[in-house]
């Protein structure tokens, strides 16, 4: 029997300030395809979250808000930069190459899922020809595909070198609210030349929904159609947009991450296990043999093994102290 589902942090439900926005949104009849005051008013909270004067849209799943953003940034014979081992690279079924028609990804090195801005640098030094497609846009994923948090610094040399050879640069924030209870200001993105950025929110706590931020203007002409040839231009916008109305105006959105993010310290500090990567957002990558992690998933308790070996545990915005000791003591026995 399932105990606890610790593979993913999109398991749980959503969030009350969520589900209490979306039935709020459920009354009466508003304009369709984001025209509705509600989208408007996510937008304003989101632009303000931000910092930026901003195009905001909502669609209904980050890989979708990936692959868009990313065909946006390149064309057909042209490549994206992202870390070897980024979701847009590894997770998305092919997603970006077929919005893009085309578009390729080239995986680079990095510790814990952070792409080294010396490997950055020396890929983006290498001649281009017409036998292989040349990078347009870099990829940056905030917080990493294990956890880790980029400081801004780090950030800061690898958006500096890619706009300095006329790359675009995309934000996968999914998540991003875990990234923000981690101490990384979001009012920093927009001076980073972040071209586009993704906003994650069913990761956050809420229903399925994700807000693309267009910062370049220019990439908002005919944005809307873009959306729509892809299928991701509702006709009930509203119920996207309700549940970040709940979530931002009540604080529930830094509120819940954080919470999720203490829950990851939590379980590193009580299972006895070592952390292949820094705990500094809502998940604990740590070392267990497949004899132990069999013994634990055997026992009801279910957690993902990644390409490097480690075991993920993701916390989210509804897992309880109470489920995290009753996990590190099932790790415990499994010794």
């Amino acid at each position: 029997m399932l105990r606890q589902d610790f593979a993913s942090d999109n398991t749980h439900g959503a969030a009350p300030e969520a589900l209490d926005a979306l039935v709020a949104a459920n009354a009466g009849a508003v304009d369709s395809y984001g025209e509705d005051g509600y989208c408007a008013r996510a937008a304003d909270l989101i632009r303000g979250l931000l910092d930026a004067d901003a195009e905001v849209r909502f669609v209904a799943s980050g890989t979708a808000a990936n692959a868009i953003s990313l065909a946006a940034l390149c064309r057909p014979f042209e490549r994206v930069l992202a870390h070897a081992e980024a979701h847009v690279a590894v997770a998305e079924t092919g997603a970006p190459n077929a919005f893009g028609h085309g578009l390729t990804i080239r995986g680079l090195p990095g510790a814990s899922a952070r792409i080294d801005s010396e490997a950055l640098k020396a890929v983006l030094a290498e001649p281009e020809h017409a036998h292989a497609q040349p990078p347009a846009a870099l990829s940056l994923t905030q917080a990493t595909e294990y956890g880790a948090v980029y400081g801004l610094d780090h950030l800061r040399r690898l958006t500096a070198a890619a706009k300095a050879k006329g790359l675009g640069v995309h934000m996968d924030g999914a998540r991003l609210a875990n990234a923000i209870a981690a101490g990384f200001d979001p009012k920093a993105i927009p001076g980073l030349g972040v071209d586009l950025l993704v906003v994650g929110g069913t990761k956050a706590g809420m229903t399925p929904t994700e807000a693309l931020v267009i910062f370049d203007k220019a990439l908002a002409r005919r944005f809307d159609a873009r959306l729509k040839n892809a299928g991701q231009l509702p006709s009930k916008s509203r119920f996207y947009a309700a549940p970040w109305i709940g979530m931002l105006e009540s604080g529930a959105y830094q509120r819940h991450a954080a919470h999720a993010n203490a829950m990851a310290r939590k379980l590193a500090a009580e299972c006895g296990l070592k952390a292949l990567h820094p705990v500094e957002s809502n998940g604990l990558f740590a070392e267990l043999s497949p004899e132990r992690h069999k013994r634990l998933t055997d026992a009801g308790w279910l957690a993902f093994r990644c390409d490097d070996g480690s075991v993920r545990f993701m916390c989210a915005w509804a897992t309880t102290e109470a489920v995290v000791e009753e996990l590190a003591a099932a790790i415990r026995a499994t010794a």
